[in-house]
């Protein structure tokens, strides 16, 4: 099956020959080996390049093992690195496989080369252009970012957008919507067949190899039951404000488990690097600043997160938001929660202030949209409950509210756009309509 990722391959062809490390992160299985081994590849191969000057290794195959050694692989890059008048691309799948080793031309013994080295060696190469993924576990782009400077250029893959999910698909695009706001978007689960299987791997795939990646990392021996369960608080709780202070205060009602907000902070922080979680905080719209605690969390896959729930919890709201932060996110925007402070007198003339939401802030380059997500406007009252925010934000940016209804798009007075999420999702510029 050939699931197009165009929006990414696009990304990685515009950022050819541009003198940086091409950088792909994203969590496990979501398809950064496929879009660089099959997909790019193909695009090379379509303008002309070779595969001679397309070096590409999977490191994590144990017959390349003994380029795990930094020293090897710098010499194999450079071996193959023949003709001075042609372009190479060199492409290394899973370069944390590469182990730091003593530098041989040092006594010190603290002296170490290892995968960082390696590449930035091979950016001397003034006609190989380098890209690398890694396992988000091994190599998080806050590390890359430390490491590499200005000298790496990051690109976050995220699993399916419903767009290449529906592309792909064989059926309805009612079906195909069922499908994905069940099972999430990570490409496997488009070619298995039934709910048993798709459950089974979800369920093996969290457990064996994101839970393992993070315990692993981070050499947690005692709190693995502390692990799972904070997973689950946070999939019952999406779209949820929370902080670590209130999960804390779960975990001793609950679960009958005394643990400090110290202690779940770290562990949340362990769920972002790995690109399991995702967190939305929020933005005072009126002071134009940061409000700080609390913040809400979404999964980066759907399907991750209703696994957790043993597939009980299908509010389709909290589904719809978890689904349209992701593809925010995926399109490249800054998505925070809006808050917006307004004061007004009750019936007795006395000045309250009442405080209003905006699902999301989504600010791409100075280019701002305000975004609600609501399952139903077909009532008037609960129309305006909804869009109660928009209506008072005191500046023109647009102002989209996504329904779970297949509706035509329109305006209303205000100028709000209404569209159906499933149009919304299928067209990236529908924020513009």
């Amino acid at each position: 099956m050939i699931i197009n990722r165009d929006s990414y391959l696009n990304r990685l062809i515009r950022k050819k020959r541009n003198g940086l490390i091409k950088i792909i992160t994203g969590i496990r299985r979501c398809g950064k080996s496929y879009l660089l081994f099959e997909l790019f590849h193909t695009h090379l191969n379509s303008i002309g390049i070779e595969d001679d000057y397309i070096i590409e290794l999977s490191l994590d195959d144990e017959a390349n093992a003994k380029y795990r050694n930094p020293m090897e692989l710098g010499n194999y890059i450079r071996s193959r690195v023949v003709d001075r008048d042609k372009e190479y691309y060199v492409i290394l799948d899973e370069i944390q496989h590469v182990k730091e080793v003593k530098n041989p031309w040092l006594d010190n013994p603290d002296e170490k080369i290892g995968f960082v080295d390696v590449l930035l060696g091979l950016m001397k190469l003034k006609n190989a252009d380098i890209y690398v993924t890694g396992s988000n576990s091994k190599m998080l782009s806050s590390d890359i970012v430390t490491q590499f400077r200005d000298r790496g250029d990051e690109i976050k893959l995220y699993p399916l957008s419903f767009k290449e999910f529906y592309d792909a698909f064989s059926d309805s695009k009612e079906n195909a919507w069922k499908e994905y706001y069940t099972y999430g978007g990570l490409p496997r689960i488009m070619s298995l067949s039934i709910h048993k299987e798709k459950s089974d791997y979800l369920q093996n795939l969290f457990k064996n190899t994101y839970m393992k990646d993070v315990i692993d990392r981070h050499k947690i021996r005692n709190d693995k039951q502390i692990l799972d369960d904070l997973a689950y608080i946070i999939s019952s709780s999406v779209g949820s404000l929370t902080n670590p202070k209130k999960l804390s205060d779960t975990f001793k009602t609950v679960n009958k488990v005394s643990i400090n907000s110290t202690t779940i902070d770290t562990y949340l922080e362990y769920f972002e690097e790995a690109f399991l979680i995702d967190v939305a905080r929020r933005y005072d719209i009126k002071g134009k600043k940061y409000i700080g605690t609390p913040v809400k969390y979404y999964f980066t896959d759907i399907g991750l997160r209703n696994e957790r729930l043993n597939f009980r919890q299908q509010e389709e709201n909290h589904i719809m938001e978890n689904i349209l932060f992701i593809e925010l996110k995926s399109r490249g925007y800054n998505v925070d929660v809006g808050v917006f402070e307004y004061r007004h007198l009750d019936k007795n003339g006395k000045e309250i202030r009442t405080q209003l939401e905006v699902d999301f802030i989504a600010n791409d380059g100075g280019k701002i949209y305000y975004i609600q997500s609501a399952l139903h406007v077909d009532d008037d009252r609960k129309r305006q409950q909804e869009i109660n925010s928009l209506r008072r934000i005191p500046d023109s940016f647009k102002k989209v509210v996504i329904v779970k209804d297949d509706i035509m798009p329109w305006h209303d007075d205000n100028g709000i756009l209404y569209i159906g999420i499933k149009d919304f999702l299928l067209d990236a510029d529908a924020v513009n309509m």
